[in-house]
C-alpha cells in the first residue's frame, strides 16, 4: 500500500485544483482549509492540525457559505492524514455511490469569520481534472 504524506496529499489536492485557504498567519497558521467546486456543491477540507481535521460535501448556492454549512451531504472527521484520504476518494456528484443524504454538519465543519482573517489563497494548479479520483 502507498503511504502518502500530508503534504503529498495537500499537493495532492492543488494539483487536481482544489484552492487552498490559510487563515492566520502564514508561519503559524491557525486552521487550513481547501476547496472543491462541483457545479452543484463543494468539498471541503478543514485541517486545524494533524489529529485534528474534517472534510465534507455541501450544496453550494449563490449565498452558501461553504465555511459555515448549513446541512451537508457527507462529512469525515479524524486524522489529517486519513481526513485527506477521505476526501480525495469521495465519489463525485452524480456518481451511484455518491452520498446524497442530508446531515447536520459536525461544528468542526464550521470556520468562525472571526478566525478567517488574515487569509492567503492559493489557487488551484496544474490540469482540470474531471474526476478526483483515488490518491
Amino acid at each position: 500500500m502507498n503511504h502518502l504524506s500530508i503534504d503529498e496529499l495537500l499537493e495532492e489536492l492543488r494539483r487536481r485544483r482544489w484552492v487552498v485557504y490559510i487563515f492566520g498567519p502564514r508561519e503559524e497558521p491557525e486552521v487550513c482549509a481547501a476547496v472543491f467546486q462541483w457545479d452543484t456543491c463543494a468539498d471541503v477540507l478543514v485541517l486545524r492540525g494533524e489529529e485534528r481535521a474534517s472534510a465534507f460535501r455541501v450544496t453550494t448556492l449563490a449565498d452558501t457559505d461553504v465555511f459555515h454549512p448549513a446541512l451537508v451531504s457527507w462529512q469525515y472527521h479524524s486524522t489529517a492524514d486519513w481526513t485527506l484520504r477521505a476526501v480525495l476518494t469521495i465519489p463525485p456528484p452524480g456518481d451511484a455511490a455518491a452520498p446524497i443524504q442530508l446531515l447536520q454538519p459536525h461544528p468542526d465543519c464550521v470556520i468562525p469569520m472571526e478566525a478567517r482573517q488574515p487569509v492567503t489563497i492559493l489557487p488551484a494548479n496544474g490540469a482540470k481534472a474531471d474526476n478526483q479520483g483515488d490518491p
